[in-house]
């Protein structure tokens, strides 16, 4: 049975006078999130394959570009198939086919069937579970949107670290083509189990219920569809401030121990603690500018976490790494890189509405993708870390540029005219 929101401005207390706990929602939208966040456990596996097949490391690598670029992809149809098939089915059969795209890539001999199962495969039902899920908790919460949405993103983050010790000793014990098979069955329970918890939530008139002063006032026309959302220049406006925040984030994850062995002149041990590093602090982020963003302002956030991402990126670049320069860093970007990913679905559903959130989230969420590819491409480019930090750098600042000049779609005209009603009223005339 679907619940029906009431988007009046009590939608909360309208919400919680149902007889459907929003907060069993929560949890089945934090198992399911959990599940589908152990795709980050990928860099595990490249060294084992590498060694089983005896392929070479970057072309394994190739796999979790791959599985990025395709949930990326699947967010831009992701939303006409939960008006199929139904949120509970669609979660379902997303978690049924990644855990069946994990089994399967245990029995695979060759590259380009990997690519294609635990690359594609994985990657498009990740993404369609990943975003219908999260965009369906916001709209249960709207008067919560940055802390609802960091909880969501933030149990994806924290299924990525707890796995990397579920996986490691799958792989140390069982080998890497049976760790796939037992992580395959595990995620498939995860996600088919959370989903039996989630209820869709319906729209049926957006109103500025749980909006946050500074991000979108309460005559700001609501509900969006895709054509019309791409019509406006905010929605490209966010979609570069997106890519941005995206790119420094994954490039950081990508190559974190290598820039601590050659530029800050660590052992291996040592500069590995940073993936861990990466993963607490890309969690922490995700909550607290999550939470952060309903009191203060959305946009406050992001550029906030651009100006600081600018600065920690210039400073690996240009500063002589120490050892706590390097982690303060590397914990700075990771943090900054968790809460923006988080604040953008609310920022989407502030501009655009709640009606149309996965569709209009999956097309600007394609930043991601973009991102995902666009370092280590930049970084080929330029031959080297220092240049493409820089490059960072300029992005995060024209970004930032961006964010403090970003304003909700006809919020500027609006404005206009209202200040020109008031100084036609005969009291403003009089004064």
């Amino acid at each position: 049975m679907k619940a029906i929101i009431s988007s009046a401005p009590n939608m909360a207390s309208t919400t919680e006078s149902t007889s459907i706990n929003r907060w069993l929602i929560v949890l089945g939208t934090i198992i399911v999130q959990m599940g589908l966040g152990t795709i980050y456990t990928w860099s595990l596996f490249n060294q084992p394959l590498s060694d089983r097949f005896g392929w070479d490391v970057s072309s394994v690598a190739i796999t979790f570009s791959i599985t990025s670029f395709a949930l990326a992809f699947a967010t831009l149809f992701a939303g006409r198939l939960q008006e199929r098939w139904g949120l509970q089915r669609l979660i379902r059969i997303a978690g049924i086919l990644l855990g069946l795209g994990l089994v399967l890539s245990s029995q695979v001999t060759s590259l380009t069937l990997l690519y294609l199962l635990a690359g594609f495969v994985v990657g498009f039902a990740d993404g369609t579970a990943y975003i219908t899920s999260l965009s369906n908790l916001i709209k249960w919460f709207p008067e919560r949107k940055g802390l609802i949405s960091g909880i969501s993103v933030g149990a994806f983050g924290t299924g990525s670290l707890l796995f990397k010790y579920v996986n490691s000793a799958l792989i140390s014990s069982v080998g890497p083509a049976q760790a796939f098979m037992y992580w395959g069955i595990i995620v498939l329970v995860l996600i088919v189990a959370g989903s039996f918890l989630i209820r869709e939530a319906v729209v049926r008139n957006q109103a500025a219920a749980g909006q946050k002063e500074g991000d979108q006032p309460s005559n700001v026309r609501q509900d969006y569809t895709v054509k019309e959302m791409l019509r406006t220049k905010e929605a490209y406006m966010l979609f570069v401030i997106f890519f941005t925040a995206c790119m420094s984030g994954l490039y950081l994850i990508g190559i974190v121990k290598d820039i601590g062995v050659q530029l800050a002149g660590l052992n291996a041990a040592t500069a590995a603690n940073a993936v861990a590093m990466v993963a607490i602090f890309n969690t922490a982020g995700r909550i607290i500018l999550g939470a952060l963003s309903d009191k203060v302002g959305r946009m406050k956030v992001i550029a906030g976490a651009l100006l600081v991402t600018a600065i920690a990126v210039m400073t690996l670049s240009l500063v002589p790494l120490s050892f706590g320069v390097f982690f303060a860093c590397v914990a700075a970007i990771a943090f900054c890189f968790g809460g923006n990913i988080t604040v953008f679905p609310a920022i989407v559903a502030d501009y655009f509405g709640l009606k149309n959130q996965s569709k209009n989230y999956g097309v600007i969420y394609q930043g991601f993708g973009f991102g995902a590819l666009a370092g280590s491409f930049i970084s080929a480019l330029l031959g080297g870390f220092h240049l493409t930090f820089i490059v960072i750098a300029v992005l995060c600042t024209i970004s930032l540029l961006l964010a403090c000049i970003i304003t909700p779609p006809g919020q500027q005209r609006r404005t206009r005219q209202r200040e020109g009603k008031l100084s036609l009223h005969p009291s403003s005339r009089a004064s």
